[in-house]
C-alpha cells in the first residue's frame, strides 16, 4: 500500500481505526490502539501515525494525557463521519474486529495492568516505580532505589514477571502484625 495511491484503501484505514475507537470504553494509547489495528489487518506503523495524525487534525479523534501516557479517543465529529462512512468497511473486516476484539482488548489490559519502569536520577541512581491498575485505576505502587542500570532493570523484568506473587506478600506484610 502505497500512501500516495489508492484513497479508498486509505480511507478504509481512517475509517477502520475510527470503528475500533468507537467501540472502546476508554481513551487508548498509541502501542494499544496499534496492537488492536494489526489484529484486523496488516498496516505499516509509519502509515498508522499519518492516519492518526489526519485524523486529530480533522478533529475526528483526540490525543491527550491520561496517567502519564498519551491516549486517544473518538469526537463527536468522528462518531458523525463514521455513521457517514461506515458502509465503507468491508464486512468481513467488521466482523473480524467484532470478534477478535474482546480477546485482544482483555490482552491489552492485562498488559498495561502490571507495569514497571525506571528513572535515573544519576550514574548510580535510579528510582524504580512497580505499579499494578486495575479498571484503569492505579490500585498499588511502590517506588525502590536501585543502586545501577542492571540493578533497576532487574527489579523492572522481575516485577513484570513475578508482581502476582510479590503483591500479595507485600499486602501480608503490611498487615500483619509481627
Amino acid at each position: 500500500m502505497k500512501l500516495t495511491q489508492d484513497g479508498e484503501v486509505l480511507a478504509e484505514n481512517k475509517i477502520l481505526i475510527l470503528y475500533i475507537l468507537n467501540k472502546m470504553e476508554e481513551p487508548i494509547t498509541n502501542d494499544n490502539l496499534l496492537r488492536l489495528i494489526l489484529s484486523v489487518i496488516d498496516m505499516n506503523y509509519f502509515y498508522f501515525q499519518q492516519f492518526l495524525l489526519d485524523l486529530l487534525e480533522n478533529k475526528y479523534i483526540v490525543c491527550f494525557e491520561k496517567e502519564g501516557k498519551n491516549v486517544y479517543q473518538i469526537t463527536d465529529t468522528g462518531k458523525s463521519a463514521l455513521e457517514l462512512t461506515n458502509n465503507i468497511i468491508p464486512g468481513i473486516l467488521k466482523l473480524k474486529v467484532d470478534t477478535s476484539f474482546e480477546t485482544e482488548l482483555k490482552e491489552t489490559e492485562e498488559a498495561e495492568s502490571i507495569t514497571a519502569e525506571y528513572t535515573p536520577r544519576s550514574e548510580n541512581d535510579y528510582i524504580v516505580t512497580c505499579k499494578i491498575n486495575e479498571n484503569h485505576n492505579c490500585i498499588f505502587e511502590v517506588s525502590v532505589f536501585a543502586g545501577s542500570r542492571e540493578e533497576a532493570k532487574k527489579i523492572v523484568d522481575n516485577w513484570k514477571e513475578n508482581a502476582y506473587r510479590i503483591y500479595p506478600e507485600i499486602l501480608h506484610s503490611l498487615m500483619s502484625n509481627s
